[in-house]
This record gives structure tokens, C-alpha cells and sequence, in this order.
């Protein structure tokens, strides 16, 4: 499956950490990230990820053109839900998603449970959408 990652600043450790506990499962897939989230998981995880450009400088445009592809099966988009002045930014990837049916995390409970049912193969069905 192809994963598109994504953190504001004060999310990105926490992405880190995500994707060392769970690299066992993230290093069977294929993942994207927005520029900095991609080089800070490869730096702790040995993981390869393409990376877009910096979020702010047409990363996020480059993500959702995947996903409005439906070249995505998974988005974890780790917001930061006090910087009200970001909530532009994330709001364009939900709809997005929403429009082309893809599961999308906003905060790590969901990652987890998303990552962890693709592990299961309860995300199969995304198959069916390429």
C-alpha cells in the first residue's frame, strides 16, 4: 500500500517515534512524505521514504495530487490541534480523502488503529481502487 505521511512542527517527533514502533509494518508498504517529516523518519528508521517537497512550499499540493489520483491508500496526517493558523493546510488533504474514499489519521489513537488494521488486511479493500 502507498502511505502519505505528513506532521506540523510540533508533530514531527511524534511522527518519528510512530514510525519506529511501528516499522516493522510501515517497511512493507510504500511510503510519501511532506519534505522534512520524510527526512527526519528516514534519519531514525532506515526506511526509505519519497519524499515532496517542504509542506508549506508545494508538498501538500504534490500529496493531495497523489491522492485526487487515487495513487494513496493511507494518509497520517499528524496536526497540531492548538495552531489554529495550520488548520488551512490539513483541511484541503481531509476533504481529499473524503472524496476519494481513502482512510486518513489526524492523531495518533487513529494512526495506530489504521496502521495496525492494514496489518490485519482490513484495508484491502483499497485494492479494489487501484
Amino acid at each position: 500500500m502507498n502511505i502519505a505521511l505528513a506532521a506540523h512542527n510540533n508533530k514531527k517527533k511524534l511522527m518519528q517515534n510512530f514510525c519506529i514502533a511501528y516499522r516493522h509494518i510501515l517497511s512493507k508498504h510504500t511510503m510519501y512524505a511532506t519534505g522534512t517529516t520524510g527526512r527526519l523518519i528516514e534519519e531514525v528508521t532506515n526506511l526509505h521514504v519519497h519524499k515532496y517537497l517542504a509542506g508549506p512550499l508545494g508538498g501538500l499540493e504534490q500529496m493531495g495530487a497523489q491522492i485526487t489520483n487515487n495513487d494513496i491508500d493511507l494518509v497520517i496526517f499528524l496536526r497540531d490541534p492548538l495552531g489554529a493558523e495550520r488548520e488551512a493546510d490539513v483541511a484541503p488533504i481531509i476533504k481529499l480523502c473524503d472524496m476519494r474514499n481513502i482512510p486518513i489519521a489526524t492523531n495518533l489513537a487513529t494512526a495506530e488503529m489504521l496502521v495496525l488494521g492494514m496489518e490485519n488486511g482490513d484495508l484491502d479493500w483499497r485494492n479494489m481502487y487501484r
